[in-house]
């Protein structure tokens, strides 16, 4: 074949594997970026070139229009050096060879770029999650928690009598974090809301996210999950959500002990007043959406887990690479309800009025914030991040992952603490024969948060020269929080 016939597929196969880098001017630079090349790569820079523009080896001239890819066509990830991640064009990057990065966690990079009057910005490094309760919160605290690790941050952890709460349900004081962990970079452990208290605790310039979940949904896992717990689900009898919901003031104590798991729970995690109806007092929800915006730069939608993240990172800064996730503290299909009838919903919707509120009013802002991102954009990355996902847990949990009961699983360090008999929390496990800096990765990918929550708490206390001794017994001490059923019990 002569030159010309070769050219057009060269060009073909450079519109489906590369996209341009928005100019200063906000019109695509007429090199093209650094691109996966398959797994014909070039051996020499002279090879990249001719591999990239044909035969001759040669740019298209700089005056010209003319590109080798369509604007029109598919985007395609650009590798960008992690010292330069937002500068493709420079020809010292064309030799960095993309088929050496052979693991985790740096398996693909951005695709949809900042804004274009937007300077390059470092990524941020303080972080305060505020963990609600049955809202995915638990694999979100372990992307933080792993992204934390591998850049060397203090993530503040609770004190031992606290067990790994900020001894929730109480209001958080920053005297219920554990003097080897401050002053933290990243907070992701349950508490109840404290404004002025976090205020103390972390850096000036924290950014704090938080995440929601649609109440009736949050409602029937909360009461699954704590039914032998909380006092109003234990009175239901056969432990029926139905009948729980048919006549919640029958059942329903406030002031009880984990009564906030019963009603409202959102709102009491944020901070507010749980026992406030929105029908009886509007402006009390009006206040609390108020100070939940003042201070929370991003609320996350459950429902919408991945374009969630796909803010965060841009938020924060991130890469896609540090918001990959395993799916954590899930329950098992026979411990759920498949689907929640349409009248339960609207029950456990009207019995939850203040959350419902909250819920509907973050979930339009939510949207109101993709649409400001580029929701193209942010599908885009969604699915990017959806299918890393899926390439990571095959390569960390084998062929076919699969989520296994705690019994199934033979790595203690991934067995997830069971909150009673009749609620199975599912987890992962590695295959055997597997070690090396990989399998510690997809180990702390799949930990659950009491066992990760430990291993952080004694590598910083090495870190900071403290001696690994019993714990002093913080002065009247909280109620002691859920803790696991021991095999057989």
């Amino acid at each position: 074949m002569g030159g010309g016939q070769r050219a057009e597929p060269r060009a073909a196969e450079l519109g489906r594997r590369c996209h341009l880098i928005p100019s200063k001017r906000g019109e695509a630079s007429e090199r093209p970026a650094l691109c996966a090349l398959g797994p014909q790569r070039p051996r020499t820079l002279s090879g990249f070139r001719r591999k990239v523009w044909g035969d001759s080896g040669d740019p298209p001239p700089r005056g010209s229009r003319q590109s080798p890819v369509s604007a029109s066509q598919e985007h395609w990830p650009c590798y960008r050096s992690p010292r330069s991640p937002h500068e493709c064009r420079r020809r010292e990057s064309w030799i960095v060879r993309p088929w050496l990065i052979q693991g985790y966690p740096k398996l693909f990079p951005l695709s949809c770029p900042p804004l274009q009057d937007s300077p390059p910005r470092p990524k941020h490094m303080t972080v305060a999650f505020l963990k609600t309760h049955k809202t995915a919160g638990t694999t979100v605290q372990n992307i933080l928690f792993r992204f934390a690790e591998r850049h060397n941050l203090t993530v503040a952890l609770p004190h031992p009598s606290c067990e790994h709460q900020f001894c929730y349900p109480r209001n958080f004081s920053a005297h219920f974090v554990h003097p080897a962990t401050r002053p933290p970079h990243v907070l992701a452990s349950h508490l109840r809301f404290d404004r002025a208290e976090l205020q103390r605790l972390m850096p000036p310039g924290t950014v704090y996210v938080t995440i929601l979940r649609e109440p009736a949904a949050m409602f029937e896992s909360l009461f699954s999950y704590y039914n032998q717990y909380c006092p109003a689900f234990r009175r239901v009898p056969n432990a029926s959500l139905e009948a729980f919901l048919r006549a919640p003031e029958a059942y329903y104590r406030a002031g009880e002990h984990f009564a906030m798991f019963a009603h409202n729970t959102l709102a009491y995690d944020l901070g507010g007043d749980n026992e406030r109806s929105p029908r009886d007092d509007a402006a009390y929800l009006a206040g609390l959406i108020r100070q939940v915006e003042e201070v929370f730069s991003l609320v996350m939608i459950a429902e919408y887990f991945d374009e969630s993240l796909v803010l965060l990172r841009r938020l924060l800064a991130w890469d896609l690479d540090d918001v990959l996730y395993a799916r954590l503290n899930a329950r098992a299909a026979s411990s759920r309800l498949a689907a929640i009838p349409a009248a339960l919903a609207r029950a456990a919707r009207a019995w939850n009025a203040l959350d419902a509120g909250l819920y509907d009013h973050f979930n339009a802002t939510f949207w109101r914030r993709v649409a400001s991102a580029g929701r193209a954009c942010v599908e885009r990355e969604a699915r990017e991040l959806r299918e890393a996902r899926e390439r990571l847990l095959r390569r960390c949990f084998g062929d076919e992952p699969v989520l296994r009961p705690a019994a199934q699983i033979r790595t203690k360090q991934l067995q997830p603490w069971q909150p009673s008999r009749k609620v199975d929390i599912m987890g992962y496990d590695l295959p055997s024969g597997r070690a090396g800096p990989a399998t510690e990765a997809c180990l702390k990918l799949a930990m659950p948060e009491v066992q990760y929550s430990s291993y952080l708490l004694r590598k910083q206390k090495r870190r900071g020269g403290m001696r690994l001794r019993p714990e002093p017994v913080l002065d009247n001490p909280p109620p002691r929080p859920i803790r696991a059923l021991r095999p057989g019990h």
